[in-house]
């Protein structure tokens, strides 16, 4: 095979794939992932029409206000994400680190309202094996948990390894797990 064969866009033309911000790793892991999520939405809301007064028994034993603020949080944390990126994107690299932290800890809000929410639940008795609805609470949320758990290291690695690739890079992940909640509040918690 000769190294000496590389294929290269025509003079003019635009690379799609070098114009995403970050690494095209990072999109393929992000689109894996909503893939994941998007087919374990699907499941459920199958089983809403399947079952949709259980469903939505189960689902009016959720707490509505926790899911808004974690939302709300969510959210928020993503505008401090992207404004990390603005603001390294200017060499102002001490602003950029302390957006990351507020988005970090924004992260970890969402983590200790859905744990008072589990603890609730568990007060109650309620856990994954109650009902088909609570199975798929607990997996979909649990694993997006997971999620935030992740996004929270990556940021904190990006604050300390700040080149303007890697904090995009790690923004796109944020801002998926940030899209996907977007997702699961309305069909988890609202949609009746």
């Amino acid at each position: 095979m000769r190294d000496d064969l590389e294929i290269r866009p025509a003079e003019g033309d635009r690379d799609i794939l070098s114009e995403l911000p970050g690494e095209l790793m990072m999109w393929v892991l992000i689109a894996s992932e909503l893939l994941v999520f998007g087919a374990a939405l699907i499941v459920c809301l199958a089983v809403r029409a399947i079952d949709p007064v259980k469903y939505a028994a189960n689902q009016a034993m959720l707490d509505q206000t926790a899911g808004a603020i974690n939302t709300l949080v969510l959210v928020t944390s993503g505008f401090c994400a992207a404004v990390a990126v603005r603001s390294r994107e200017r060499e102002e690299r001490r602003k950029a680190r302390l957006w990351l932290g507020a988005a970090g800890a924004l992260g970890i809000v969402f983590l200790i309202v859905k744990g008072f929410e589990y603890a609730s639940k568990a007060s109650l008795g309620i856990g994954i094996e109650t009902s088909q609805f609570f199975t798929f609470y607990y997996l979909i949320t649990g694993f997006h948990a997971l999620h935030v758990v992740a996004g929270i290291v990556v940021l904190a690695l990006v604050a300390w390894a700040d080149s303007v690739r890697n904090m995009e890079a790690a923004v796109a992940f944020w801002h998926m797990v940030d899209l996907v909640w977007v997702l699961l509040f309305p069909i988890i918690y609202v949609l009746r």
